[in-house]
């Protein structure tokens, strides 16, 4: 039973970094989200924490929606959260992540595109 708990724990994890990450002080990448704060931008992507942190997950279906929406309304959005200092906290690894919309088959995920060292396949 306790290995079934394990994906809600790491949510609720997540969650709970990016409220004390609230209160405690402001994310350095806000406004590349256009009106949404990156907290929030984030937040919204807690699909994509298993398969942001491990090559060999499975990217779920409401992770790829979530990502696919993001990247028509705020290209750049996703880059700020893989770079910002909330994703280190969750043990997001930005070089893993960067692949998600590939492995979701987005189209317009700019490939090529560079966010910070990495480049988007």
């Amino acid at each position: 039973m306790a290995l079934s708990l394990k994906p809600y724990c790491l949510v609720v994890l997540f969650l709970f970094s990016i409220s004390l990450n609230a209160l405690v002080s402001d994310v350095g990448a806000a406004g590349e989200c256009g009106r949404t704060p990156i907290r929030s931008a984030a937040a919204s992507l807690s699909p994509c924490l298993g398969a942001a942190r491990n090559a060999r997950a499975k990217v779920p279906p409401a992770c790829c929606a979530k990502v696919g929406a993001l990247l028509r309304t705020s290209p750049r959005c996703l880059c700020a959260i893989l770079l910002s200092p909330l994703a280190k906290q969750a043990g997001i690894m930005p070089g893993i992540a960067i692949a998600i919309p590939k492995k979701c088959y987005i189209r317009n995920r700019q490939a090529g595109k560079k966010c910070g060292r990495y480049t988007v396949p």
